[in-house]
């Protein structure tokens, strides 16, 4: 089966600045995922034509289950954290999970957040610079593969750096709580999305293998690798992985075949 992560930018091509759906839908399509883990995903928001872009992508792929989580609601200008609440007629700003194969069962992890503004020190700025992070939420998902129950969690991370840190130990461990194992063996599970750290961080943080090794930022010249798929129990790569500008968002889509099982 095929797995893909991708920050898609809410759609949007930074070589002309338009988020065209039918591009977006086309990137999607070529990337022929059987499971697809997005981030910074847009439903009703202006600067996308109010479009649910997880519906679009679940079309684009043919998928028989998706899933998407908010983070924020409101616009760009005006956001707030999303409650998990039903919000009528008010945007919203996320993640999405995707799969061409039937999902057992779902759930969404609300990942801790700094409660207060912290000193960030980015590339090119000579001081700190204050930030506020916005809310982080993983979706899990128990995938019917060919190969057997697969678990695929889903993830956009901060990018506060030692935050991001505790953020994907949690997550880590409470998937594999409660997992049950598969005829005597750990039940496969696969971690994917933009961690917003560099390998092999994840790796060591988690004691999980990575399935996907590629730059994939920034898109038209990466020099880093943002984005990643990391696995736990029987789950291997079959091939190396790809890493693919699609003409759309400022990241690379990291792809990746693996066998289950």
């Amino acid at each position: 089966m095929r797995l893909a992560t991708f920050n898609i930018l809410h759609g949007r091509s930074p070589g002309d600045g338009v988020v065209d759906l039918d591009r977006y839908a086309a990137a999607v399509r070529r990337l022929d995922a059987d499971v697809l883990a997005l981030q910074e995903v847009d439903d009703d928001q202006a600067r996308s034509h109010h479009a649910d872009l997880t519906a679009v992508a679940a079309a684009a792929m043919g998928a028989v289950d998706h899933r998407f989580a908010a983070t924020l609601v409101g616009t760009p200008d005006v956001w707030t954290a999303a409650t998990g609440e039903e919000e009528p007629d008010t945007g919203r700003y996320g993640i999405a999970l995707l799969s061409r194969f039937p999902v057992l069962a779902w759930r969404a992890v609300r990942l801790p957040q700094l409660d207060r503004p912290v000193p960030v020190r980015f590339p090119g700025h000579t001081n700190p610079v204050m930030v506020t992070d916005e809310p982080r939420v993983a979706l899990v998902a128990d995938v019917e593969s060919p190969g057997g129950v697969l678990t695929v969690v889903g993830t956009h991370l901060t990018f506060i750096p030692s935050w991001n840190d505790r953020q994907l130990v949690r997550l880590a461990r409470d998937v594999v709580v409660g997992l049950p194992a598969d005829q005597g063996a750990p039940r496969p599970a696969v971690l994917m999305g933009d961690l917003n750290m560099h390998p092999p961080h994840p790796e060591r943080l988690t004691r999980w293998t990575s399935l996907a090794s590629g730059r994939t930022f920034p898109a038209e010249a990466p020099t880093e690798q943002l984005d990643h798929v990391i696995g736990r129990g029987p789950v291997r790569a079959t091939g190396p992985a790809r890493s693919l500008d699609l003409g759309l968002s400022d990241h690379r889509a990291l792809v990746v075949d693996v066998a289950v099982g």
